[in-house]
């Protein structure tokens, strides 16, 4: 396969796992724990690797998540606690889930190892989110902790490359979640207030976007070579149906 391909076959499965453990009752607890709602938690869990900046730096980042709604949660977080605090729970939380979930997995040293490869080789510019995760210091301790981690990791490699690929495409965030697979709900969800531009004219930028994606972060996966990349998505297909199933 090529790194191309590899990046596209592996999104579907990396997007799903990267953020598995956000559904987790567990993490919702850490939330309250801290004293946040668990939109609070979200967004700053996210962002919080940043440091302590503006919502309006925070909602750049995010890019995909309306400004206000970001400024929501983040805002009544950084009135509780510090945003690195929220963003080194969230990486516990992320953490403990792996090691709950993914400690049994056939192959797991080999998928640590090749997921791992792909984070160190990944290029950050204009990817500031992924940039600071990859900075954050480990608190993975098993090796299911690192697959978590390793595969949050990508999660904002893939979505930082989108949201650069979206707005080359001429395309605004809320125009591209509009012309994704959730439409409207997605962007409600989102907190994009209705009404909505139609998506008509959107769908072939989306397509276009899609396919910069791939391209920018094909060059995570080329570290592997063809049989490595092949390996990848193969172990990542089957560890998303192992905990779909």
């Amino acid at each position: 396969m090529t790194p191309e391909q590899v990046a596209a076959a592996s999104k579907p499965a990396v997007l799903v796992l990267g953020e598995a453990y956000n559904r987790c009752p567990t993490t919702l607890r850490r939330a309250r724990l801290l004293g946040i709602s668990g939109w609070a938690f979200y967004v700053t869990g996210r962002a919080g690797a940043l440091g302590d900046v503006r919502a309006e730096t925070v909602a750049a980042a995010l890019g995909f998540i309306a400004p206000d709604a970001v400024a929501d949660g983040w805002d009544a977080a950084a009135r509780t606690v510090r945003p690195l605090e929220v963003a080194t729970a969230s990486l516990a939380e992320c953490c403990r889930w792996g090691d709950d979930q993914l400690a049994e997995l056939p192959h797991l040293d080999r998928l640590v190892e090749l997921v791992e490869r792909s984070v160190a080789a990944a290029d950050a510019s204009a990817m500031p989110l992924f940039a600071a995760w990859r900075a954050m210091p480990s608190l993975a301790a098993t090796q299911g902790a690192r697959l978590a981690a390793g595969l949050r990791l990508l999660r904002e490699h893939f979505t930082g490359a989108h949201l650069v690929a979206v707005r080359a495409s001429g395309m605004t965030p809320l125009e591209a979640v509009l012309a994704g697979p959730e439409g409207e709900s997605g962007a409600l969800a989102c907190g994009w207030p209705p009404p909505y531009p139609p998506i008509g004219p959107l769908v072939r930028r989306r397509l276009w976007a899609e396919a910069v994606t791939n391209r920018l972060v094909a060059p995570a996966f080329a570290a592997l070579g063809p049989a490595g990349g092949a390996e990848l998505v193969e172990l990542l297909a089957a560890t998303r149906a192992r905990i779909e199933g």
